[in-house]
């Protein structure tokens, strides 16, 4: 299928073919050479040069020293104090008898503590449990007591939520807050207790992790995720995984400069303002990964504000940025941007959320920084496509195409025909970055992942090139703002309501969030339930970012299909008021 390039790109570009580019970038004794090993059972190429593991990754780490690792707010926390920091609580965590397998959850906002705690628990062989920290608290006691996590180590916010909860979750022996504000009683202790302050982590003791075995497909994280129907399931996830993700991102990077005819520069330290939570795959693998390997700094921000976001790029040099392209729509518009220098910024990337042809434009005529983009899944653990430069200007609808180590093919509706170039159908992909499958969830990983195959519920096309196309979203999912909301679990809250008898969630085209739920509710006969009361009775049962941000009351029971199906489709024209013109 023909493309249009939306700039004028250099008529000498693209210098070399993806082919070449591949060839030449894993030849044998180079960086982003491949070998072939076996995981679970299935031939699998990997990266052969990647970190074994997580432990491997935060003691070379260590050899970045006096460089700043992260920063928030007023706290600047180098390599060598996070280092000191991950060595104490990992020595703590073994004497409360954790060791390889054992779950620790962590539910907690962007704070210094967070990459503390994920590789205190992972360096010693334990499994980190990263909570969704926007959920409500039986939100999170689900993921506590499905995972079995035996320490929670969190924030003062999210033990407010919790600490009612804690007693009803049989595996759970301790918990330590962070930044608590009053005195802590039952199995939470303030995690100060344990490693201090931030800014007291550079004089905690110099010493090593405790002893510990691990090889690169050990399971190493259970990150959250949601079907369309039914609990969230937990994506088991292995050090290789999470590994694989900084020679994704690098050899991204290397293809752009061959393609443009430059030799790959070498790794060098950036700034990052990450404004994305770590408990995503996307933040903590695709981003924190490359971070720490290239000895960068992550900025964290209590909360997104366009304004101050401006003024830390203007002070911290930031280099990266993004997410979601609701970051990127809001730093191109908002009107005191003339006011800041910006000029530091060399590359806009996000993923999770549907982005216009346009923002990649602005953001390389406006900015001038180069858009980049991706797609994956929690299933995935991140990357699976990757897209920037040149490549994303001229194709600004893909989502890129596939890293050497991956496979990707469509799949016809019988799940068995793979379909031709051009052809949509179901996007599969295998690669070293696939999850082991789900926690506890036997069927659900049988029928997902399939001889090392995700079966990702996405409909896409792949180009001549094996650039991908993904043309529409899992069916019944929305993505707001790189939030995903599954349609069956609103709506069975609206359900849950007296006056509900019939209802459905759809998701809108929104400028900048990408998507927006909105819901169509058929009353009981004689009942009565306004707008406001049907959001304010989800917003307590569930994250904010997953209420109805409008309600249609229908007279009729809702449209289906012959299988039963509400015709979603046929909902929409209710919300033409809502709909961007660009979008219809």
């Amino acid at each position: 299928m023909a493309h249009e390039p939306i700039i004028a790109l250099d008529p000498n570009w693209p210098v070399m073919s993806m082919a070449e580019t591949e060839r030449r970038l894993t030849a044998p004794g180079g960086k982003f050479e491949m070998e072939t090993v076996t995981i679970g059972g299935v031939a699998t190429r990997v990266w052969k040069n990647a970190p074994p593991s997580l432990r491997y990754l935060i003691e070379a780490a260590r050899g970045h020293g006096e460089r700043v690792f992260t920063i928030y707010e007023d706290e600047r926390v180098t390599y060598e104090a996070t280092w000191r920091a991950v060595t104490t609580l990992a020595a703590h965590l073994r004497a409360l008898g954790i060791g390889p397998g054992d779950r620790v959850a962590l539910a907690m906002r962007n704070l210094p503590e967070w990459p503390v705690a994920f590789f205190a628990a992972t360096a010693i062989g334990a499994v980190m449990v990263p909570l969704n920290a926007w959920w409500t608290g039986a939100e999170m006691a689900y993921g506590l007591a499905d995972s079995g996590a035996r320490v929670l180590i969190t924030d003062d916010e999210r033990h407010h939520r919790l600490e009612d909860i804690y007693a009803t979750i049989p595996s759970l022996e301790q918990v330590l807050v962070s930044r608590a504000v009053a005195p802590l009683t039952g199995i939470a202790a303030p995690l100060e207790g344990v490693i201090g302050t931030s800014s007291h982590w550079a004089a905690l003791p110099d010493q090593p992790l405790p002893d510990a075995v691990i090889a690169p497909d050990d399971d190493a994280t259970i990150f959250y995720t949601s079907g369309t129907t039914g609990a969230p399931k937990g994506a088991l996830g292995t050090h290789r995984n999470m590994m694989s993700n900084i020679l994704t991102g690098g050899y991204s990077g290397a293809r752009s400069a061959l393609r443009r005819g430059e030799m790959p520069p070498e790794p060098t330290p950036r700034v990052t303002l990450t404004v994305i939570p770590l408990f995503h795959v996307t933040a903590c693998s695709a981003g924190m990964m490359g971070v720490i390997a290239t000895g960068s700094t992550m900025i964290f921000m209590r909360k997104w504000d366009t304004v101050r976001a401006m003024e830390i790029i203007e002070r911290e040099k930031v280099n990266v940025t993004g997410g979601v392209p609701t970051i990127a729509w809001q730093l191109i518009e908002h009107p005191d941007r003339g006011n800041y220098d910006l000029s530091s910024l060399e590359s806009i990337a996000y993923g999770g959320a549907p982005s216009a042809p346009e923002l990649v434009r602005r953001i390389h005529s406006e900015l001038g920084a180069l858009p980049g983009n991706g797609w994956g899944m929690t299933e995935t653990m991140a990357t699976v496509t990757h897209h920037g430069a040149e490549d994303y200007l001229n194709r600004p609808s893909s989502a890129g195409p596939p890293a050497p180590v991956v496979d990707l093919k469509i799949v016809a509706e019988d799940g068995v025909t793979e379909l031709p170039i051009g052809e949509v159908g179901e996007l599969w992909a295998r690669g070293p970055m696939i999850v082991k499958g789900y926690w506890n969830k036997p069927e659900a990983t049988a029928t997902t992942f399939i001889d090392g195959w995700v079966r990702t519920g996405d409909l896409a096309r792949l180009d001549e090139e094996g650039f991908c196309y993904i043309v529409d979203r899992a069916k019944d999912m929305i993505i707001r703002g790189g939030e995903n909301i599954y349609s069956s679990e609103v709506e069975n809250v609206l359900y849950a309501h007296p006056a509900v008898t019939d209802c459905a969630l759809i998701g809108l085209p929104h400028r900048t969030l990408g998507e927006e739920p909105v819901a169509v509710v058929h009353l009981a006969p004689g009942a009565r339930a306004s707008e406001a009361e049907l959001q304010a009775w989800v917003r307590e049962r569930l994250a904010a970012f997953k209420t109805p941000v409008a309600i249609r009351f229908v007279p009729e029971t809702l449209p289906r299909n012959a299988n039963g199906k509400i015709l979603k489709k046929d909902l929409q024209s209710l919300f033409a008021d809502r709909i961007p013109a660009t979008a219809s």
